[in-house]
């Protein structure tokens, strides 16, 4: 992270933030050892930070074994009240939701994954699930190319440089300069839509979202089954309702600019 070199850096905060993100889907507990592994910490760093999650009440010890409490919670929490988010953007994504019968979607970029700031989930099942707090590699998603693409050029590129792009299926661009081409057409078309490439028959079409400096903060999208409705079906009818979700949140973020400085700050 390079913070080191900043005597306002706190390495001990850091840690601490690292352990609790440490568990997960498929790490809902784990021993010490296992805790150090997964955050390459000295197992006697991470254990003075377990402990003072057990004391702080964010983490229990269960015997060897350690895992997250419902304190946790707070920390969305607190953001999403502060925001305004269930004011700004959940009543035009549950609308369209409602209309379409789809999932429903707002994400930001984190580093080289989209991260999940709201989901609206359709009544029918997919095999992929997602949430607030989901993370998805971004080359592999329409909302991810949609947030890259308006970040210009040198945003791309370092992208690009950061490391290989990950292949969920088949049909994930992994290859670089495919890639390029596909974010030129988002930005052309000013939308992206994703067929088969975060996961075999998953359809979705994403747009993205601007502040009133007309920098992209956010991204929303709509997602189903490719037994529902084919991609051509699903850009046709979808693209114009998110185009006009899109004109209601953007508008709302002009009345909280904190919001949109928050989105774009992710």
């Amino acid at each position: 992270m390079g913070g080191e070199k900043d005597p306002e850096y706190l390495s001990t905060l850091e840690r601490g933030l690292k352990v609790l993100r440490a568990f997960d889907a498929t790490r809902p507990e784990m021993a010490l050892s296992e805790v150090a592994a997964a955050t390459a910490l000295p197992p006697a760093v991470a254990r003075r930070c377990l402990n003072t999650l057990v004391a702080l009440g964010y983490i229990r010890q269960d015997g060897r074994r350690f895992l997250l409490t419902p304190e946790v919670l707070a920390f969305g929490s607190a953001y999403l009240n502060s925001m305004n988010i269930e004011t700004v953007a959940v009543p035009p994504l549950q609308a369209l939701s409602a209309q379409t019968g789809d999932s429903v979607s707002l994400a930001v970029r984190s580093g080289r994954e989209i991260l999940y700031v709201v989901h609206i989930p359709s009544n029918r099942r997919i095999r992929l699930g997602a949430g607030v707090g989901t993370r998805f590699p971004l080359n592999a998603t329409s909302m991810g190319k949609v947030l890259l693409a308006f970040q210009g050029d040198a945003a791309v590129e370092a992208y690009l440089e950061g490391g290989p792009l990950a292949r969920l299926t088949e049909r994930t661009i992994t290859d670089p300069d495919s890639f390029r081409t596909r974010l030129r057409t988002v930005v052309e078309r000013r939308y992206d839509s994703a067929l088969d490439e975060l996961d075999y028959g998953i359809v979705s079409v994403a747009v993205p979202l601007f502040d009133a400096a007309g920098h992209v903060v956010a991204a929303i999208n709509c997602s189903t089954s490719t037994t529902r409705i084919s991609q051509d079906e699903l850009v046709r009818t979808r693209l114009p309702l998110l185009q006009e979700a899109a004109g209601a949140i953007e508008a709302e973020l002009r009345r909280f600019p904190k919001l949109a400085r928050s989105l774009a700050g992710a």
